[in-house]
C-alpha cells in the first residue's frame, strides 16, 4: 500500500529551543523518502520519529546556512554505518559546493554507499522518476536558496458505469488501460483523468516568483513562517515570510494543505501563526507543524 505523508523532524529556524529541533523533513512517497534541509539534531529526530537510514533516497538542500544543513555530516555517516543498500541522491545549490564538501567529509569514517551529488544551479525539472518529476525554483535570501516540487504525472481513473455501458469487465479492464482501446472503444470513453498529486517545500525567502511558481496547484505546501505579520519590516530585511505573506501566497496558489514551519523562538504561541493565516484568508486545511507531527497528503482530488 503506498504512503503518502510528511513527517517532520524539526521546525525552529536558526536556534533550536526546548520544544524545536533544528529543521528537517521527510517526505514518504509511496516508496521513497526525500529528506530536506537536515539541521543539527536531525539523525536524534530521525530515532524519535522511527525514520530509518534505509527509508532515506535522496536528500534536498535549500541552502547552506546552519538550521538547514549542519545534519548533513551525521546523515551521510549514519547512512553508510548503516550499509543503506541503495544509491541516495543530494540535492543543493552549486554555490554552496564547499559547504556540502565539508559536511560531507567532515570526520572519519568508511564509505559504503553511493552518495550521488547532483547540485542545483537552475529553474526547471532537475529529475525524473516514474513517480514523480523533482523540480527547484530560486529564491530570495541572502544566501543563493532553492525551493523543491514534486509533480506526479496525471493518470486515468476509471468509470465503472461506463466500463459497465460498454460491456467491458474483467482482464479486459486491464488490457483497455494497457492498449488505449479495445474493440472500438477508446480508453477516454471510459475513464477520466486523474490529475497527479504535487508537493512543494518552500524555506527561507521572501516574497518572490519562486515562491508562487513552486506552491501552484499543490497539495501540499511546507513553508515557512518565521514571523508574524507585526515583524514583516524584519522578515523582509533577513530574507523570511510572515504568517500572513505564507498563507496569502497557499490561497492564490489553490493549495489543498498548508503546512506552516520554520518559527522564530521570539514568539512563545504557535496559534498565533494560525490566527494570522485564517485572517489572511486561508480556509483549507491548515497545520502549524510541530517536532514529530506526521502529516498526510490529502487524498486524491
Amino acid at each position: 500500500m503506498s504512503v503518502r505523508e510528511l513527517v517532520v523532524l524539526g521546525t525552529a529556524s536558526q536556534v533550536p529551543t526546548r520544544h524545536r529541533n533544528h529543521n528537517g523533513y521527510l517526505l514518504r512517497w509511496d516508496g521513497e523518502g526525500i529528506l530536506f534541509d537536515p539541521g543539527e539534531g536531525t539523525q536524534r529526530q530521525m530515532l524519535r520519529a522511527g525514520v530509518a537510514a534505509h527509508g532515506i533516497d535522496r536528500i534536498c538542500v535549500t541552502h547552506f546556512h546552519g538550521d538547514h544543513s549542519l545534519g548533513l555530516a551525521g546523515v551521510i555517516q549514519r547512512i553508510n554505518l548503516d550499509k543503506v543498500p541503495h544509491p541516495v541522491s543530494a540535492h543543493y545549490p552549486r554555490s554552496g559546493q564547499r559547504f556540502f564538501d565539508r559536511l560531507r567529509y567532515a570526520t572519519a569514517y568508511r564509505e559504503t554507499v553511493a552518495l550521488l551529488e547532483a547540485p542545483v544551479d537552475t529553474d526547471g525539472p532537475l529529475v525524473r522518476t516514474p513517480g514523480y518529476t523533482l523540480e527547484a525554483r530560486r529564491l530570495s535570501h541572502p544566501v543563493e536558496a532553492y525551493g523543491y516540487r514534486l509533480v506526479e504525472s496525471d493518470g486515468r481513473r476509471m468509470l465503472p458505469d461506463r466500463l459497465a455501458a460498454h460491456g467491458i469487465e474483467g482482464p479486459d479492464v486491464g488490457r483497455i488501460q494497457r492498449e488505449g482501446s479495445l474493440n472500438g472503444v477508446a480508453l477516454e470513453d471510459v475513464s477520466e483523468v486523474r490529475r497527479g498529486q504535487r508537493f512543494a517545500f518552500v524555506m527561507d525567502t521572501r516574497l518572490c516568483d519562486g515562491v508562487y511558481a513552486l506552491a501552484e496547484g499543490c497539495d501540499m505546501l511546507v513553508i515557512e513562517s518565521t514571523f508574524l505579520d507585526e515583524d514583516e519590516e524584519l522578515a523582509v530585511d533577513f530574507g523570511h515570510l510572515t504568517a500572513g505573506q505564507a498563507a496569502r501566497v497557499a490561497r492564490e496558489a489553490g493549495v489543498r494543505h498548508l503546512v506552516l514551519t520554520h518559527f522564530s523562538q521570539r514568539y512563545p504561541d504557535p496559534e498565533d501563526f494560525a490566527r494570522q493565516a485564517r485572517a489572511a484568508g486561508y480556509e483549507a486545511d491548515l497545520t502549524v507543524a510541530r517536532d514529530l507531527d506526521r502529516v498526510p497528503l490529502p487524498k486524491r482530488r
